[in-house]
């Protein structure tokens, strides 16, 4: 993926809760050198959820049956 599309899903992934933004900081600081193109695709799907759900989904209290959501979920919170 290019810096530039790494750079737009920077962006889009500042959310209106600062617990989200803290998650996305350090999974940002994590992956500075990149990430595969399947797990940007991820990423840019994950990023359509409202707040408060993706934030329930971080925080464990809900949970989906998407495997690639669920990976996904496992390396914010791992960040």
């Amino acid at each position: 993926m290019d810096s530039r599309s790494i750079e737009r899903l920077k962006w889009r992934s500042r959310r209106g809760l600062l617990e989200l933004d803290i998650v996305f900081q350090r999974y940002w600081k994590a992956h500075d050198g990149g990430m595969p193109e399947a797990e940007a695709k991820v990423l840019e799907r994950l990023l359509l959820l409202p707040d408060n759900d993706l934030l329930d989904l971080v925080m464990g209290r809900t949970t989906t049956r998407d495997v690639a959501f669920a990976d996904l979920v496992e390396k914010l919170k791992a960040a």
